[in-house]
């Protein structure tokens, strides 16, 4: 290596050239296993999307911020989302390789925004794997009528009210672990699970917006965003247009896992068509539900009510007190939340496990996170060490731990996603790009001012915990993965 070449391996924004990711995306049938179309993108994209966000915080936002303008707030989250999944296709569809944001920071702007970002990504994928799982574990209680033991359902930090004592929390680790299994068999065996309970979910969102649009009071949304001087929304978050945006701070949560399509490029038959359909495909169909479903829950049931009826069982609640007669398509709710969980979930533990497995070819974390199974060709042994991690998380720890954690690394990967399309057409102009983000550089600017909006409208509780985890991350980069970068070793 001559000492030019070694000074520019050795900062802190050396960067991977995109000769040598298309090179490492032709890898001669010896990688990922290419099984993905893009209806399985699409679906991929749905079944990470529609999960507990739809349900649970979408009376959440209602009754904390935004009122019955939830609707709208739906709206500035997906056109955040929207500037960001344009940014997301462009990458994609240019650069096929498994990590996504991860991936083409590392192509922008340098090893260590690439490491900060795949680190954020833990909070996205790793963390929030755990919290659903706990949540899929309190459904599948309910849906039983309490049949598991309050001590098996429940960590060593929680008591009931009668004071018994949790000892851990065995259906979360159960569903984690045979989602697991799932994906070392292979991403096609677990594409198609998935697309069977898309299509269970979405049937039943479907079926509850074209019921429930026959009981919406058009009284329930006047007014229609909360006005100023109501008892308990005195910031500047929690009434009118900022409320709008405060319920999109919410309710983003709702849309996370979208950007989980481009973590596997490197699995689709025909990335540069695929990739796009995939990820604006999936966004597109999940926000035109989302604004319905909003509009028929606060139209059947007061948002004030959700502020004391119980956030996350607020649709049952509004189907058993205002929709007589159908008391079964609670139960059907109960079960569509149950199969959004498991496909989100699955998700979530399929990028944060592609995401892994790019750090480790690059040198950033160890091997084994890189190692493929000889028969399956998925990373089966970083399958495995997530299972631990995110099922010590899922067995011990309260839910209600992880908060807004999840959305801020994801968000905070957005910003950096949309600066890096702008940075790129700067520095490598002549590239090709099978698909093109439009009004460079308007669109990625916008899509990275929405999302930092919303990053600032979470608690400040959530943004300290963050900080603290991105600390943590920098330690380590520092004192392991720069030193075993491959970039650095030339």
């Amino acid at each position: 290596m001559t000492p030019a070449m070694a000074e520019a391996n050795s900062g802190l924004f050396r960067k991977k050239s995109l000769k040598s990711l298309l090179k490492q995306a032709d890898d001669g049938g010896h990688g990922l296993k290419r099984t993905l179309d893009a209806r399985a993108l699409i679906a991929l994209g749905i079944g990470a999307i529609i999960g507990a966000g739809l349900f649970v915080r979408t009376a959440a936002a209602s009754a904390e911020a935004a009122g019955p303008a939830v609707t709208l707030s739906f709206l500035v989250a997906a056109i955040g989302c929207a500037f960001a999944g344009l940014c997301y296709a462009e990458f994609a569809a240019m650069i096929p390789i498994a990590g996504s944001a991860y991936t083409y920071a590392y192509a922008t702007m340098g090893e260590f925004v690439a490491w900060t970002i795949g680190w954020a990504l833990v909070l996205e994928y790793a963390l929030g794997a755990a919290t659903v799982a706990i949540a899929w574990s309190e459904y599948l209680n309910n849906l039983l009528g309490g049949a598991i033991p309050f001590a098996w359902c429940h960590s060593p930090m929680e008591s009931s009210p009668d004071g018994v004592a949790g000892i851990m929390n065995f259906p979360a680790v159960v569903i984690l672990l045979l989602l697991t299994a799932l994906l070392i068999k292979g991403t096609s065996e677990s594409a198609n699970v998935n697309a069977v309970i898309v299509f269970i979910k979405v049937s039943i969102v479907l079926v509850f917006i074209a019921i429930g649009w026959g009981f919406v009071n058009p009284a329930n949304h006047v007014p229609y965003m909360i006005p100023e001087g109501v008892a308990g929304h005195e910031g500047v978050f929690r009434h009118g247009w900022g409320g709008v945006l405060g319920g999109a701070g919410i309710v983003f949560f709702a849309f996370i896992g979208f950007d989980a399509v481009s973590t596997a490029a490197q699995e689709a038959k025909n990335p540069s068509k695929d990739m796009p359909i995939g990820i604006l495909g999936s966004l597109a169909v999940c926000t035109v539900l989302y604004v319905l479903f909003a509009h028929v829950l606060t139209g059947v049931a007061n948002w004030q009510e959700f502020k004391t009826a119980g956030k996350e069982a607020s649709v049952a609640y509004a189907i058993q007190k205002y929709m007589h007669g159908y008391g079964w398509l609670g139960t059907s709710v109960t079960v569509a939340i149950l199969a959004g969980f498991s496909s989100v979930i699955l998700v979530m533990l399929l990028g944060q496990s592609r995401v892994f497995y790019s750090m480790a070819n690059d040198g950033l974390l160890p091997k084994l996170f890189s190692d493929l199974h000889p028969t399956f060709r998925t990373p089966y042994k970083s399958n495995m060490v997530l299972f631990v991690f995110v099922g010590l998380f899922a067995a011990f720890i309260p839910g209600s731990m992880a908060g807004d954690l999840t959305s801020i690394g994801t968000l905070f990967a957005f910003v950096l996603v949309s600066i890096g399309i702008w940075v790129m057409r700067r520095t490598d102009p002549s590239v090709a790009r099978p698909f093109k983000t439009p009004l460079v550089p308007i669109v990625p600017l916008l899509g990275a001012l929405v999302c930092s909006a919303m990053i600032i409208s979470l608690d400040h509780r959530t943004q300290i915990t963050a900080l603290v985890w991105m600390l943590l991350g920098f330690v380590i980069y520092f004192l392991y993965s720069r030193g075993n970068s491959k970039l650095s070793q030339g």
